[in-house]
This record gives C-alpha cells, structure tokens and sequence, in this order.
C-alpha cells in the first residue's frame, strides 16, 4: 500500500484558508490535518470546531483530526458534527482510553491515538484491536517546525511488529519534522502516514513538495 501525506493546515496561510484548502484538493495529499490544541494538554492554543466546520465546507478529502486536548470525550459528538472522518486523541490525556475509544467508534469516526515522544508504544498493548491509527509524534507536541527526535525510528520499528504480529492493519502516523530527508526512512521503518506542516506551507511550491514526499 503506498503511504498516504496528510499536510498539517497548522502551518498554512489562515489569511487564504479556503486558498489553502483548493491547494491540497489540487495536489497529490491524501488527507488534511487538523491540530486542536486547547492551551492545556499543550503549551499552545490552536483553532477548534468553528474553523474545521469552515474547511469541512472546502475540503475534498479525509479530515485527519488531531487533539491535543484534556478531556476530549466531553467533545466527540462536536467534532463528527463539523467533518471529522479520523479522530485521534492522545494516550496521556484520556484516563479511560477504551471508553473514549467506544464513543468514537460509535459516532462512525476511525479511532486514532497518539503517543507523546516519552510514551511506549507498549503500553498500547491491551487495546491495540481497538484503534485505526496510531500518531507517534516525533517531536514534542504543541509547535510546528521543532526539529525531529531521532528515536521515533525505533519506535515505528517496535509498533509495526506488534500490528504485523496481530494480523492487524492499523495504520502508523508521524507527526513533527517530517521532510524529504527523513521520510523514506521512516516509511521504510514501518510507516504508513505521514504529517507535514511547515514543511510543505512554507515552501516554495507546496504542491511539488507534497509529490515529492508522497513518491519518496
């Protein structure tokens, strides 16, 4: 299966939203995605439910949802509302994992979880049958164009064993610092998603760098 670009809109043009929207549905990205940060789980405050209702209307393609947010069960109904196709909530904000993992799945959202820099892709373990996706961030999360943390390697390594030895086809996204010089590697090391931001917004040709990441 050839791996799929999800462009962060984090790092786009929110003067020209809707240009940058037309720009991703014209190039060779799979889908968008969509950071909330909420100020608290992250050092950091985004856009919430107001903006992706806004880019749900332009998108053509999946809507990748990434929270970055304490609680976010209290928020489930909200975001399947607004166009979420992919909901991910992170492990070491959700104190019943399993729980949230249900509600998602039951408002017809493919269930992800993300996994912070310090946290095993171990302790996955007893719900790993239950999840579409898993984020590993490769950086710390709550800023773009942080430089990408080296182990994140060993980690996709470890996490496609224990998917492979299940029989299992959850997907395996990155998340930070990802670029033409490291995705190939983190593709081959087992990858199936990839997340660029700055990357790909703040360069010359937006377009050209999501084909060239997406035929790496």
């Amino acid at each position: 299966m050839a791996h799929l670009i999800a462009p962060s809109l984090l790092a786009s043009d929110f003067a020209n939203l809707q240009r940058e929207c037309e720009m991703l549905n014209d190039s060779e990205a799979d889908w968008f995605h969509l950071d909330v940060m909420d100020g608290m789980f992250v050092p950091n405050i985004s856009f919430g439910i107001p903006v992706i209702d806004f880019i749900n209307k332009h998108a053509k393609k999946t809507l990748d949802v990434h929270l970055m947010i304490e609680q976010p069960d209290r928020y489930i109904k909200q975001f399947k509302s607004v166009g979420a196709d992919i909901l991910t909530v992170h492990y070491e904000a959700c104190t019943h994992l399993h729980r949230t993992l249900q509600a998602i799945e039951q408002e017809g959202m493919e269930r992800g979880v993300a996994l912070n820099p310090h946290t095993s892709v171990e302790l996955l373990e007893p719900v790993l049958e239950h999840i579409d996706l898993v984020l590993i961030m490769s950086v710390n999360p709550g800023f773009g164009g942080q430089k990408f943390i080296e182990g994140t390697y060993r980690k996709v390594e470890r996490l496609r064993t224990m998917i492979d030895s299940r029989g299992l086809e959850t997907k395996i996204e990155i998340d930070g610092g990802v670029t033409a010089s490291n995705a190939r590697k983190l593709i081959d090391a087992g990858a199936n998603a990839l997340v660029a931001g700055s990357f790909v917004f703040k360069s010359d040709d937006p377009k050209r760098t999501i084909s060239e990441l997406k035929n790496c």
